[in-house]
């Protein structure tokens, strides 16, 4: 048994920041505060760490129920920025993702899933817009974690509970496009293909010694060779 964790954004698809819009707005709607993401670091972050950035960088309160709240309005604003985004023409799927998909579907002994920062909810929407939402069942997510590692510790129990114990984490590989998907996949033991698709160069994604590093996902035969351990 293979298994394939993918990142969402910078990875599958480029939302072109209809997240850091949708929290402006919710920021806006709960808290009367313009263009509070301003310095807030979003690259390989989880939701839950972002959100809270946000509530100590503004006197906004602090606490679960009040990062709920903004991320309850992220939510709702979510789907009209990715909408507008993309009629906008600057969101959309990265190269090769659906055709890789497809293959990895039909692909005896791979699974798909994800290790990604976003809160489930929200990786939901993004993924349903885009058409993929129906390839991932399983995975981590940022709804608890202020820390990558520990979403890549929350997907490797799930990969154990769907596939036993006695699968090798080598036999994991995730992809993203931050040295932080580099470095929560190593927290795991997992392999791991950069892809320079998001804000870093395959020059720096290299530096941190992924497994594979690619410019893009695709050249399919090369992507399914790393999924399969080759």
């Amino acid at each position: 048994m293979r298994v394939v964790l993918f990142d969402i954004d910078g990875t599958l698809l480029s939302s072109s920041r209809a997240g850091k819009a949708a929290l402006d707005l919710a920021m806006m709607d709960l808290h009367g505060i313009a263009d509070s993401m301003a310095g807030i670091s979003l690259a390989g972050r989880t939701d839950r760490s972002i959100v809270r950035d946000l509530t100590r960088a503004h006197p906004v309160g602090e606490g679960r129920h009040v990062e709920d709240a903004i991320l309850e309005g992220y939510l709702s604003h979510l789907p009209a920025q990715l909408r507008h985004k993309q009629e906008q023409g600057m969101a959309s799927l990265l190269p090769g993702i659906v055709p890789i998909l497809d293959i990895l579907a039909k692909t005896p002994g791979v699974a798909v899933g994800l290790l990604t920062g976003n809160i489930r909810r929200g990786a939901a929407v993004k993924l349903g817009h885009f058409g993929i939402g129906d390839r991932f069942d399983f995975g981590g997510f940022g709804d608890h974690h202020f820390d990558r590692d520990e979403v890549a510790r929350e997907a490797w129990t799930e990969v154990t509970r769907r596939f036993g114990a006695d699968l090798p984490p080598e036999n994991i590989l995730v992809i993203g496009d931050t040295p932080l998907d580099v470095q929560c996949a190593r927290a795991i033991g997992a392999k791991v293909l950069a892809v320079a698709t998001g804000i870093h160069t395959q020059e720096q994604l290299a530096d941190c010694r992924p497994d594979f590093c690619m410019a893009d996902l695709g050249n399919h035969q090369s992507v399914l060779e790393a999924c399969l351990g080759a």
